[in-house]
């Protein structure tokens, strides 16, 4: 069974939730073989899922009994863009915790027989294009994790990150592997009971968003009594440079690890991290390539480059890398066509200690508070429901929006927020006279980006 979860003890605790909920190996195991035994064949599902036991249950279940194919998602998804996502991949069951497993009336579809779940591409944009994993990639990446972080039965995760975001998956597959107990929990970390949670339940390690540590810091974390807590970890795009130098100074000062990481959907998560030993040191860098992985740089013209602090597309090789991508339902029966490699996108370069730093993005993407938010989409959301042309730019930090219409300002921010889902602070709007385009039309977001 994947991650063998058949192999852990029985009665060894697996999830504990925030409201008090437990889930032992044995019992995913078990709801495994009934799910299995029940459906006659592989078939595609939605889930709408929450941090709690519940839906930890039936993600694992479904991914064990290797029947149910989900495409996992938030419980709070739009009703427009689920109904959008369903019109396209006409799955045959909707998993909700308020229904449990709901036929939709669609029968089963054609799945490639390596296929184990479905990932969202861009945040919560509502964009049909999925990434498309393998049980292989859980397996492989649950080892490189939980080889990298050292991770043991013993170990308490506290699991605030969601579980259809590749990264709280993540977190969840490489603990399972190991046997650990993993506490989840959908509180707000303003929230004093998500603090006794932690304290209560003895949380040994945190992994946060920069958006997280920004919140932990307002909280006056520093201060805090937490004294089984080793290990605090980042990804989900950059960090301020001085907010991460802090949590970095602090874990030295107190004798725990900070481990900054890089990952991508498309490889189930991690690809790079950087080493405690230098989380002081090299501030900002992504570090070096996760165990059984490969980091490399490509030149404009595809060639390898092998020298230090020359720029170029960063690519990796592993087993992690998923199969490719799903627009439509009948990409569903693909194969793998990445074959273990993939460019990432990201322009980046290696010092002499073979540690990379990501410098910009080839892409029209940025990471947002830990989501991937496609910025042509935030364009197609501003002009289909406001009505005004638009450009977007930015950074990893904030979206700039550009706008020729100062009082469509507020109707633009609110639309972007209503359906991305994050806050207003994520968002610039500003307003120019004209939106800078060539002589085809064609945006020239380098003339926005450098004003």
């Amino acid at each position: 069974m994947i991650l063998g979860l058949d192999k852990t003890e029985r009665d060894r605790l697996a999830v504990i939730d925030s409201d008090g909920n437990k889930l032992t190996y044995g019992e995913i195991v078990d709801f495994a073989k009934q799910l299995r035994d029940s459906l006659p064949q592989r078939t595609l599902c939605f889930m709408l899922v929450e941090n709690t036991v519940e839906c930890a249950k039936w993600v694992m279940a479904a991914l064990a009994s290797e029947r149910l194919v989900p495409l996992i998602l938030s419980l709070r998804t739009e009703r427009v863009q689920l109904q959008e996502l369903i019109d396209t991949y006409q799955p045959e069951y909707v998993f909700s915790p308020s229904e449990q497993l709901k036929p939709t009336g669609y029968g089963p579809c054609p799945l490639h027989e390596d296929l184990s779940h479905l990932l969202p591409t861009s945040g919560s944009t509502g964009s049909p294009k999925l990434v498309r994993h393998k049980y292989e990639n859980i397996e492989a990446s649950a080892l490189n994790i939980s080889t990298f972080f050292e991770l043991k039965p013993s170990d308490r995760p506290l699991l605030v990150l969601p579980l259809f975001y590749t990264m709280g998956l993540s977190v969840m597959f490489s603990h399972c592997r190991v046997g650990a107990t993993v506490l989840l929990t959908n509180r707000n970390m303003t929230d004093g009971e998500f603090w006794n949670f932690f304290k209560r339940e003895r949380a040994t390690s945190f992994t946060g968003v920069p958006y997280s540590f920004h919140i932990l810091n307002l909280l006056r974390f520093f201060r805090m009594d937490l004294p089984d807590l080793e290990l605090l970890t980042q990804g989900g795009g950059k960090m301020p440079a001085e907010l991460n130098r802090k949590f970095a100074e602090f874990c030295r000062k107190r004798g725990m690890r900070w481990i900054a990481t890089y990952g991508q959907s498309e490889c189930t998560a991690r690809m790079a991290y950087l080493p405690a030993k230098w989380a002081c040191s090299k501030v900002g860098s992504i570090g070096i390539a996760v165990p059984n992985g490969e980091l490399s740089l490509l030149d404009s013209d595809g060639n390898t480059i092998t020298g230090c602090h020359i720029k170029g597309e960063m690519c990796y090789r592993g087993r992690n890398v998923t199969m490719g991508y799903a627009q439509k339902r009948e990409d569903l029966i693909l194969g793998d066509v990445n074959k273990g490699f993939i460019r990432t996108g990201d322009l980046a370069y290696r010092d002499e200690d073979g540690c990379y730093y990501v410098v910009g993005r080839l892409g029209r993407f940025l990471k947002l508070f830990g989501l991937r938010i496609s910025l042509d989409e935030c364009e197609q959301i501003v002009e289909s429901i406001v009505g005004t042309d638009c450009a977007c730019v930015g950074t990893d930090e904030k979206m700039i929006v550009y706008i020729v219409d100062k009082q469509m300002a507020e109707r633009v921010k609110n639309a972007l927020i209503e359906k991305t889902q994050l806050v207003a602070t994520a968002f610039e709007i500003r307003v120019i006279n004209m939106i800078p385009k060539n002589d085809t039309g064609k945006k020239m977001y380098q003339v926005l980006a450098e004003s």
